[in-house]
């Protein structure tokens, strides 16, 4: 691995042709703050690489993993609508991915194998103990997809009781069948199921900038007043659902702690480092976010 000439935030990156690199594929990709984040630790390290956004449709994975991998890419992060899908390309996979049935770290091996990782959960947990949650008693997580298996997956593995609403009722019931635990309510009535909870989690892209229904405001009138409230989504760092569970006096956790906990792995199998999450990290990675 050839190191680079520039090791401080304000250094002009020196990339040569033995680069190594790495990206993070999604639909859509413009809001990641991977790149920032990953690229930091490239130029901290000193070391010779890029990390890239790369806009996959949905129906593209497949192609675009078989092109990356020959053009000498080491791997990528996966994001939404990409980690299930990611999942099931993969040659063979991590105790964490086959524990959520989803892979949203990909490491390319050099016999031409396609290793899986899901670093969710642990980012999940992470960014809650860093917040001071330990996670316990009652919660409800809000989706069924690559994300919400990862969350679900570490939850039941605390002992947490979990309850799963998604818009598609058999994708959740799915998903907690797959686990062996938790159980499911119905989209229409996850407000009137929050009583009692601890913990409310949205995996979903509800809320995210360019992501859909960027107007996201439940009713949390029925949380009781301990209740955490987090989001997956950090684009915007203050989502709706946060606003909302804080005009309610609810502590909340926003999203941005999870991307940094859950790329540490990723960045270690491509780059050979494993990176610091810390308060200079934080900064770069997060500049400009609300």
């Amino acid at each position: 691995m050839t190191t680079a000439a520039a090791t401080d935030t304000g250094s002009v990156q020196r990339i040569t042709g033995a680069a190594t690199l790495a990206g993070v594929v999604g639909w859509p990709v413009a809001h990641s703050r991977s790149p920032l984040l990953h690229n930091y630790w490239l130029r901290r390290y000193g070391i010779d690489g890029a990390y890239v956004p790369l806009a996959v449709p949905p129906g593209q994975l497949a192609t675009a993993l078989h092109g990356l991998r020959v053009a000498g890419f080491r791997g990528v992060n996966v994001t939404i609508p990409h980690k299930e899908e990611a999942f099931a390309l993969c040659d063979d996979h991590d105790r964490s991915a086959l524990r959520a049935g989803s892979a949203n770290t990909l490491v390319f091996l050099a016999d031409g194998r396609i290793r899986g990782l899901s670093t969710d959960g642990a980012g999940f947990l992470g960014n809650l103990q860093a917040h001071g949650v330990r996670p316990a008693g009652r919660a409800l997580v809000l989706g069924a997809g690559g994300a919400a298996r990862s969350v679900v997956a570490a939850l039941l593995d605390q002992g947490v009781e979990v309850t799963v609403a998604n818009r598609t009722r058999r994708r959740a019931e799915a998903l907690v069948g797959a686990l062996g635990g938790g159980d499911v309510v119905d989209w229409a009535d996850w407000e009137a199921a929050l009583d009692g909870r601890t913990l409310l989690v949205n995996t979903t892209s509800l809320g995210m900038h360019g992501g859909g229904a960027e107007a996201f405001a439940p009713d949390l009138s029925r949380a009781p007043g301990d209740m955490v409230v987090t989001d997956a989504v950090y684009v915007p760092r203050l989502t709706p659902l946060l606003a909302c569970a804080r005009a309610r006096g609810l502590a909340i956790v926003d999203g941005f702690g999870m991307l940094l906990h859950q790329a540490r792995p990723g960045f270690a199998a491509w780059f050979g480092r494993d990176p610091e999450v810390d308060a200079a990290v934080e900064a770069v990675a997060g500049a400009g976010l609300v």
